[in-house]
């Protein structure tokens, strides 16, 4: 049976790559260049040998043997030499050229060899443009982004022209963090002064002698809505500090940041009925110990707000791992967790089956403001559903 014409075609209308054009295309760029430039070699020097080749041939069949015979010399005897030497010509012709194909196979392999060296000079020279700015690139950071820059010199090329715009792409970056960082300082003076002054006020009014019971009650109510939007506001600013990268480190002793956690918030476990048991193996990094301090505390807060009504337990232990990583562990028990709900719960305003922003066990940033503390002293924070319920997250930090 004869196939359609349009058979084995991908849908746009062309012949599906080989393999050996899928292979190079998932070899890296510097492979691809020094391949490329190669082969252009290898090519050019197996053009110019067989041209070599057919030119001696050419010159080869093109010559004509003369042979001085003596006078009187009988004809059959001269048919018999000429022919000889015909014979031993055509032997010469074909040494000749045999000799030249074997000097050639060898000066094709040299020829590769040096192709393969001079493709990869030639590509690592084009790709240093190109390595220059994948350097800068990895050097940026928030504290180095207002200055530093790739400033390629050279021709005005397609490179030169990348490097310019990734240079005025991190101009309006800059511009942006600048903009991030006073929109912060200003949203925490504005936004905390008109909380600060209704706390007053209402503080004032239940102070009152005079006051009613109801205003009383009225004021309370508010005093704990006026609480709960403090802490928002706090856990927002405290999520945009966080994000943004350390400007500064020193040594951080991770067991004295577990300790104040663990101390500071003992009375709500014990008002909880939550036993909370450290295990501590003096550890210390080099990071921010007022945000290594909130991380650590919202996760056991989180353990033991989460936690079940009655006998509950919160585990938190901290160690040094062989590859020099400081490794802090918080577990408690609780209720089961789907394993596809944990993923989301480092989302800002997600909780477990709930996205509501107004919730008695806080704010909603609790588990995002760990992230983002994590992150940024350039580590890693993961959290796995217990057996039996509850949580378990582990934070992982660089050493120091």
């Amino acid at each position: 049976m004869r196939l359609p014409s349009h058979a084995g075609r991908t849908p746009g209308g062309h012949a599906p790559p080989g393999r050996a054009a899928a292979l190079f295309g998932r070899l890296g760029i510097r492979a691809r260049l020094t391949l490329t430039y190669g082969s252009m070699l290898f090519v050019g020097g197996t053009l110019l040998l067989t041209v070599a080749y057919l030119l001696l041939r050419a010159v080869l069949d093109g010559v004509e043997f003369s042979l001085d015979v003596p006078p009187g010399t009988p004809d059959e005897l001269v048919t018999v030499w000429r022919h000889q030497i015909e014979i031993q010509a055509v032997k010469l012709d074909e040494q000749i050229l045999s000799r030249m194909v074997q000097q050639s196979v060898l000066i094709l392999l040299g020829v590769g060899l040096f192709a393969l060296v001079f493709g990869y000079l030639v590509a690592d020279r084009a790709l240093r443009p190109v390595a220059k700015m994948t350097a800068t690139a990895r050097k940026l950071s928030e504290s180095t982004l207002a200055h530093q820059r790739i400033d390629l010199q050279g021709p005005d090329d397609e490179l030169k022209e990348l490097a310019d715009t990734f240079d005025s792409m991190l101009t309006r970056l800059n511009s942006a963090f600048n903009s991030q960082r006073r929109f912060v300082a200003n949203a925490s003076h504005q936004l905390r002064t008109p909380l600060t002054i209704n706390r007053t006020v209402l503080e004032i009014a239940l102070s009152d002698p005079a006051a009613s019971p109801d205003l009383k009650a009225l004021a309370r109510t508010l005093l704990e809505v006026n609480a709960r939007n403090e802490k928002l506001i706090e856990g927002l600013l405290l999520l945009a500090r966080s994000e943004r990268e350390l400007a500064r480190r020193k040594p951080v002793d991770i067991d004295d940041v577990a300790l104040t956690a663990v101390e500071q918030l003992t009375p709500v476990a014990d008002q909880r009925g939550v036993t909370v048991i450290s295990r501590l193996g003096g550890t210390t990094m080099a990071g921010d110990p007022v945000l290594l301090e909130h991380a650590v505390g919202n996760l056991v807060d989180n353990a033991i707000k989460y936690n079940l009504p009655q006998d509950g337990q919160v585990w938190i232990s901290t160690e040094e791992t062989l590859r020099g990583e400081v490794v802090v562990r918080v577990a408690n028990t609780g209720q089961p967790v789907p394993a596809y709900e944990v993923g989301s719960l480092f989302e800002p305003f997600r909780r477990l089956n709930a996205d509501r922003v107004d919730s008695a066990n806080g704010s909603g940033l609790g588990l995002s403001i760990v992230r983002a503390v994590v992150q940024a002293h350039g580590g890693e924070v993961t959290a796995t559903p217990r057996e039996g319920g509850g949580l378990s997250v582990t934070i992982s930090l660089p050493g120091r």
